[in-house]
């Protein structure tokens, strides 16, 4: 291996896994697992594999010298391929704010650029270490520029909704293919649209986690008083005469006594699980960090059982009560993932 390899293989690869680095870093609630990051790495780098497959077909199929397709096909399938692994997050309610949608999509289009410069310096690792400057710090980091863009506009646009619309994604995606295609015109020079693109990202970014981690505070603060609140009504020996005991005891006209026992435990387990789990953030925002014990581990299990027992209809009838929002299963997973 030649001395040049070894200088232009960092310049290449390196400064998009060292942005991703910082994004980490910046993540004061420690609300992405590095082992989630790292799968999702892995899976930008998978949907490389799978743009070279569909993009060497789609040259042939559309007889379209490369150049049309770098401009208008190649940044409309590779923005698809990576924004997929996304909506699949969504989907998992993997991803409750801006901070960790930034992260996310920005971890996706990192595996993505990785893979494509081994590919480049694999067959053209002589050119100019100018190229791999432009590669290793313009396109690596659009890659994971543009799908964080994405990740964070969908993010916004559906954070309120259990059930997402397909259409709230086409704005981000849109902006998305549109910045992939402007950078791939080379409109400005390649090294004054590198310097661009470092200029512009890191202050993007840097607003969104600021503002992410104040509504973050806002919501922590207001959810946890509310699930404390209906913890108390629970345990209280007043229940039977609060607005949820009155709706359980209505509930026995359509559910076998020994399903609404077990709805009331689901939904006392629910409240104390959404309980921990603001309290491992809010304990994180200051620097400390919570081992989740053997009794917590016990009460997913516990609420897993319960939840087959309830039945899918149970758990909609309760869901009122349960503050089911898409921030609240995420709140869930963050806990369970210690666990």
């Amino acid at each position: 291996m030649s001395t040049d390899i070894l200088i232009r293989a960092p310049v290449g690869l390196v400064p998009v896994l060292i942005f991703l680095v910082v994004l980490l870093y910046m993540d004061s609630y420690k609300l992405v697992r590095l082992r989630t990051v790292l799968w999702v790495i892995g899976a930008g780098a998978l949907m490389t594999v799978l743009a070279y497959f569909i993009n060497g077909a789609l040259l042939e199929w559309l007889q379209i010298d490369f150049k049309t397709l770098s401009r208008y096909v190649a940044p409309l399938t590779e923005e698809l391929l990576k924004g997929s692994i996304i909506v699949l997050l969504f989907r998992l309610h993997r991803i409750g704010f801006l901070v960790d949608s930034a992260i996310m999509g920005f971890a996706v289009g990192s595996g993505f650029a990785f893979v494509e410069n081994l590919y480049y310096l694999q067959s053209a690792g002589d050119a100019h270490v100018a190229v791999w400057v432009v590669r290793g710090f313009g396109t690596a980091i659009m890659h994971g520029g543009v799908t964080a863009i994405f990740a964070i506009m969908s993010q916004a646009l559906t954070e309120r909704h259990m059930k997402i619309n397909p259409l709230l994604y086409v704005p981000g995606m849109f902006v998305a293919v549109t910045l992939h295609s402007a950078f791939n015109h080379f409109w400005l020079q390649p090294m004054q649209m590198t310097l661009f693109i470092l200029l512009l990202l890191p202050p993007i970014l840097y607003v969104v986690f600021r503002r992410s981690a104040a509504h973050l505070h806002e919501w922590l603060e207001l959810d946890f008083d509310a699930d404390a609140q209906l913890l108390e009504q629970i345990n209280s020996g007043d229940f039977a005469a609060s607005k949820i005991g009155r709706f359980l005891h209505d509930l026995r006209e359509k559910f076998e006594g020994p399903v609404v026992v077990d709805m009331l435990c689901y939904l006392r387990l629910y409240t104390e699980l959404a309980l921990r789990a603001k309290g491992v953030l809010m304990m994180r925002e200051n620097g400390l960090d919570a081992p989740i014990g053997e009794r917590t581990r016990e009460k997913f299990a516990e609420m897993e059982y319960l939840e087959g027992s309830i039945g899918k209809t149970g758990v909609l009838a309760m869901r009122p009560f349960l503050h089911m929002t898409r921030k609240d299963l995420w709140q869930l997973y963050v806990l369970e993932d210690r666990g």
